[in-house]
């Protein structure tokens, strides 16, 4: 018999309505999702997963990264920064043909998205233009391009679109309140102001953050309540778990409980119905047990290959193995509807650009004939 407790809890949540998308979630309604019994929040999740997606379908990307080490941010989950001692060598931005084979091996192992990830706190002009042949070039693979390079400006943003960029990553990495504990170099404002910047200029957002640094659990509700409040909601979510690096500051912060883990999936996935919940870093120290129980929960996404940026990722062989041992399959791209969306989404944001100058070139043109 099911508590009485246990029904009172569930009922005194305002879950949105079936197919209905919410921004304004309290940190009070998301606490309260996580503290529901876990079979009770897996099976919400399932629900509202089934609502949006095939539950059996998962999208599968591959990373890459084109520039690696001496970052100078001192984020202390990461060991391409340049604040420490991580024995990880300082590496040239790749060459654009190096890239476009990667680019190709990853479609031929059935990766759908490509994701290309430079250590910078932001693109210099001279290494944009290169940046933005890799986009062109994978792109004519057939494939999702997906970059994450730090900070953009607008004018960063729009090239980087006019180039047939599908995804933009920045992650906001935790709450706002428990921020300056891991991040003193970009402040959260930083963040939110880029993603502004990818929406403005027509692309896809892939924002999400990390679990287990050390946060409190009312922190990791905070950050999906921020990921929930963007309008419209982030396209692609991943949810890291911390990789200790030996040599960051993290290496020696104890454990997330991975149930604690899964229940970060599942409330996302609730909070986002539309968005893709990602599986993301971590997964190499996950059992089995654990990502059967995140796909279950709502994940629908992961990285495919033998390495995220600069840490381990479960190899091909053993993913496909998995998949075929829970009935998974690679969600398949369409092309035509998601380039004509997105089209569509960018000839918008354009319009909404030009506007936007015109405006200011009147505000400057009559501040100029009042001075006269």
């Amino acid at each position: 018999m099911i508590s009485a407790s246990h029904e009172s809890r569930a009922a005194s949540l305002t879950l949105a309505p079936r197919g209905e998308i919410r921004h304004d979630w309290t940190v009070e309604e998301i606490e309260a999702l996580f503290a529901l019994p876990f079979n009770d929040l897996l099976f919400h999740a399932r629900q509202v997963h089934r609502d949006h997606f095939d539950p059996n379908a998962v999208q599968v990307s591959t990373l890459l990264s084109i520039k690696t080490g001496a970052c100078p941010e001192d984020c202390k989950y990461c060991p391409q920064s340049g604040h420490y001692n991580t024995g990880l060598g300082k590496e040239k931005l790749l060459e654009v043909e190096k890239v476009v084979e990667q680019a190709r091996a990853a479609r031929e192992a059935g990766a759908s998205r490509f994701c290309m990830g430079a250590a910078w706190k932001s693109p210099r002009e001279k290494d944009l233009d290169v940046v933005l042949e890799m986009v062109r070039r994978v792109k004519a693979l057939g494939l999702e391009t997906c970059m994450t390079l730090g900070m953009v400006d607008t004018d960063q943003a729009g090239r980087l679109a006019e180039a047939g960029l599908d995804y933009y990553n920045h992650n906001l990495d935790t709450s706002p309140e428990y921020y300056g504990e891991i991040i003193t170099t970009r402040t959260y404002a930083d963040r939110l102001e880029t993603l502004g910047h990818v929406r403005q200029a027509g692309m896809k957002v892939c924002a999400g953050g990390i679990l287990g640094m050390g946060e409190a659990p009312r922190d990791r509700a905070a950050l999906l309540q921020q990921l929930a409040r963007l309008e419209p909601h982030p396209e692609s979510v991943p949810i890291n778990m911390l990789v200790k690096v030996p040599g960051t500051p993290l290496e020696n912060v104890e454990d997330l409980d991975p149930i604690e883990f899964i229940r970060a999936i599942a409330v996302a996935r609730i909070l986002m119905p539309a968005s893709h919940v990602r599986l993301s870093a971590g997964r190499e120290q996950m059992g089995e047990s654990t990502q059967a129980l995140a796909f279950l929960a709502g994940a629908n996404s992961i990285f495919y290959g033998d390495q995220l940026l600069t840490t381990g990722n479960p190899q091909v062989d053993q993913d496909r193995a998995l998949f075929a041992k829970l009935g998974l399959h690679p969600e398949q791209r369409e092309s035509c509807v998601d380039d004509a969306h997105q089209q569509a989404t960018l000839e918008t944001a354009l319009v909404r650009q030009s506007a936007t100058a015109l405006d200011t070139e009147a505000s400057r043109l009559a501040y100029d004939a009042a001075r006269a």
